[in-house]
């Protein structure tokens, strides 16, 4: 006679679960995969200080790096009160007192625990240059002053120091490259590759105190001295690049008042460059204390001198030309001003201009505009077919383009990067797939043992 109708029930369900269980186990071993966990987040800080004001820059990156180089964004930008450390030489304290308020605001965007291995770094430009020239005891009190602060911060201090003009140029164009994705770039197929070195781009720099210049030039560099060379990404980079002290912007202003000073014949002096109808009064004393007007002061003054605008621009370009020495280069090749060798430049160039933002300084937009134009045509060299690859812009990407950014990309090839945690995984099908088995195996499972216990005695 056949079973009863009970144990042919609980031995479908028998059969059932553990026919689930099978599934839900294949599932789980068979189709499980190495994942990468998501890395740390890597935080690192620099103050800029320059001529005019000292900004700080939060950077951040994942902690895996791309071929021994992070992916660096910009965090946080911001500007610290007062103007640029170098203006606090009377008072070097100060000029440590005016970063804690941006310092305060980087701390709270960093996470506690990862401060301590936070790199905070403060290079200073052209301004603590010239005021090293004129006073190195005030500008050594400045930097101990800035060191001071600094080093008393919970993150890891790397130290304040004089950056090299060279070095200003090129870390400029390693920002400027970087934020246009011209070294590194994320591809369609979810993978970052490197462009080709035919599309990098030259990078012009107009500062308060110095300018500078840095490209890939289209031959050998003939002039060592005037090359760089760095790793990024994996690859090879060397860069023309040349730093002019004392043609930044502001000092170009002082020296070429100083010029017009020394050729006038009594205390008024008629400026061609300043707007017709400008009149303003000035200590002659005020003119002679940048390190870059040579020309002695008197040594007795004669009182305050007079200054009115003419609005000539061909008695401005003039003026202008006599702050360079063009006749050093005459008869030389690849030679810009002043005797410098330079290559011929190449390629497009973007062109990071300091700006003072206030209207009182009108009256030097003229000066300005045709200083830029002499310095890139007459020095630099450009011409018709080169001038409509300049772009002017204070902003790429929604990051500031300056130094602090290229300083960083190659910061981030000291610091050791992390391997990303791996985890065994499913996909999402698979996941739901597995639950279902799962559930469906302590379904029956249940409902066997609940048949055992309920199913009344002697039924068949």
């Amino acid at each position: 006679m056949g079973l009863t109708w009970k144990p042919r029930v609980l031995t479908a369900l028998l059969g059932a679960a553990v026919a689930s269980g099978l599934t839900t186990l294949i599932l789980i071993l068979v189709e499980a995969a190495d994942v990468l966990l998501p890395t740390d987040t890597k935080f690192g800080i620099v103050f800029d200080a320059g001529s005019s004001h000292t900004s700080l820059f939060v950077y951040r990156w994942p902690a895996d790096k791309e071929n021994d180089t992070g992916v660096v964004s910009q965090a946080l930008v911001c500007q610290a009160k007062g103007p640029g450390i170098s203006s606090y030489a009377s008072n070097p304290a100060r000029a440590g007192e005016s970063l804690q308020g941006c310092l305060e605001e980087a701390l709270a965007l960093i996470p506690e625990a990862q401060q301590r291995k936070t790199p905070l770094f403060l290079g200073a430009t052209a301004g603590m240059r010239l005021l090293s020239r004129k006073n190195s005891s005030q500008a050594r009190d400045i930097f101990e002053a800035v060191t001071q602060v600094l080093g008393k911060s919970p993150l890891d201090f790397w130290g304040a120091e004089l950056l090299a003009g060279q070095d200003e140029g090129a870390l400029g164009w390693i920002t400027i490259n970087y934020v246009l994705g011209m070294l590194v770039k994320y591809s369609f197929s979810g993978e970052w590759i490197q462009p080709l070195e035919g599309t990098l781009v030259g990078a012009l720099d107009m500062g308060g105190a110095s300018t500078q210049i840095t490209f890939v030039p289209g031959g050998p560099i003939l002039d060592k001295s005037t090359q760089t060379t760095f790793r990024l990404y994996g690859s090879e980079h060397s860069v023309y690049t040349h730093s002019y002290l004392c043609f930044g912007r502001d000092q170009m202003l002082s020296r070429l008042l100083a010029q017009l000073v020394q050729s006038s014949s009594g205390p008024l002096v008629r400026h061609p460059c300043y707007h017709s109808g400008y009149w303003a009064t000035l200590s002659p004393a005020a003119l002679y204390e940048s390190p870059c007007v040579h020309t002695a002061a008197p040594p007795e003054p004669a009182g305050n001198l007079t200054v009115e605008g003419t609005g000539n621009p061909g008695a401005c370009i003039s003026a202008i030309r006599g702050l360079f020495n063009f006749s050093s280069c005459r008869g030389r090749g690849h030679c810009a001003f002043n005797g410098v060798y330079q290559p011929p430049v190449r390629g497009q160039f973007y062109v990071e201009a300091s700006s003072p933002g206030q209207d009182r300084w009108l009256r030097d937009y003229c000066t300005s505009g045709l200083y830029i134009l002499t310095l890139l045509l007459e020095g630099y060299g450009f011409n018709e077919e080169t001038w409509p690859g300049i772009e002017f812009r204070k902003q790429a990407g929604g990051t500031e383009m300056g130094w602090t950014l290229g300083y960083m990309l190659n910061l981030t090839s000291m610091i050791p990067a992390e391997v990303p945690a791996q985890w065994r995984a499913q996909s999402y099908g698979i996941w739901a797939a597995g639950v279902v088995f799962a559930v469906l195996t302590l379904a029956v499972t249940l409902g066997a043992v609940a048949g055992q216990l309920l199913w009344p005695q002697g039924a068949g």
